[in-house]
């Protein structure tokens, strides 16, 4: 036989009795029987909005609000301290830690936090975009086609329109529970583990090329592609116009680099990763990048372009078949 209102409402208050989290039954007036009541009793009795730990932590608008915080801070590349500067990636650190969740430090790595999302027609704010491949840049979406980023040199923390399609959006928060204790500082790509990471197993030098693509936020993939069309991994290698080690640095490009030795696989590889990622942020396009790592980035603003050099028209797509051989 059913209860009824009054029945389920009497069983209701009994429970809440027996777990102490209401007055006992005589508490509950006649009018238990409106439904209003009946949903806020029912809600009482099993916890919800109790702070029983069910609580969601920060949403996506909490992101947003916590973005426009930086609005104006000057873009310093490397920076990760709001007094001084940010740049995309440290924007987007800063964030989501004053919101309790760490996040990796470079920018192809945030842009494996989280989840995948499909297109940024599913987008919602708070979830981070990234851009380019290999990733070189962050941002944060607003909603609306508008992001938040620290776009590059000389410019500052700013709304921008998403002016691309990004090649990763991830959403770090769902549902987070208030209590739970976010830590994505360590996430790496997939399947980094050591020197033997991210699809450089069995690659010479691999430990070199993770450390500097995580010290510069450059593709690790790239600095080892890089490596292999210039000098098939050969730190003492010298080329006919001179340029020296496994990176093929001329003398005086490694004197501009602060390079002291070619020749020493670690400061060469280091190197070569600042000087890329100064050639992403100009040119924005890792086959330019690539072009004017060759040629020089003179050339290729004058040609608006990859120059049309037989050694650098052969030298980018050699490079990029590299960079897939690895994954990349």
């Amino acid at each position: 036989m059913s209860l009824g209102v009054s029945g389920v409402m009497g069983r209701i208050a009994e429970l809440q009795e027996q777990l102490g989290l209401t007055p006992p039954p005589a508490a509950l007036d006649a009018a238990g029987k409106s439904g209003d009541k009946f949903a806020s009793a029912l809600a009482r009795a099993t916890g919800a909005g109790q702070g029983t730990g069910a609580a969601t932590g920060p949403s996506g608008g909490d992101v947003v609000a916590a973005a426009k915080k930086y609005l104006g801070t000057p873009y310093v590349f490397g920076g990760t301290d709001p007094k001084k500067g940010l740049d995309c990636s440290g924007l987007v650190q800063q964030v989501y830690e004053d919101l309790g969740v760490k996040l990796p430090r470079n920018s192809w790595q945030q842009a494996t936090a989280g989840r995948p999302v499909a297109s940024l027609a599913d987008a919602k704010p708070g979830d981070v975009l990234a851009f380019d491949s290999p990733v070189d840049h962050v941002a944060i979406y607003l909603g609306d086609n508008k992001m938040i980023a620290a776009p590059k040199p000389g410019d500052h923390v700013k709304i921008q329109s998403v002016y691309e399609k990004p090649t990763h959006i991830r959403r770090i928060l769902d549902d987070v529970p208030a209590a739970a204790v976010q830590d994505m500082s360590s996430l790496r790509p997939a399947g980094l583990r050591g020197s033997a990471a991210g699809g450089l197993a069995g690659v010479p030098y691999a430990d070199l090329f993770l450390k500097a693509g995580a010290k510069h936020d450059v593709s690790p993939k790239l600095l080892a592609a890089v490596a292999k069309v210039e000098s098939g991994y050969d730190p003492k290698a010298v080329s006919p116009a001179g340029a020296r080690g496994m990176m093929q640095l001329m003398p005086g490009t490694a004197r501009g680099l602060g390079v002291d030795d070619p020749f020493d696989p670690e400061q060469a590889v280091d190197g070569a990763a600042r000087m890329l990622k100064g050639l992403l942020k100009e040119f924005k396009s890792v086959p330019l990048a690539l072009a004017a790592y060759n040629a020089g980035g003179g050339a290729v603003h004058r040609y608006g372009g990859i120059p049309p050099f037989s050694e650098t028209q052969a030298y980018v797509p050699k490079v990029q078949k590299a960079l897939a051989a690895l994954g990349g």
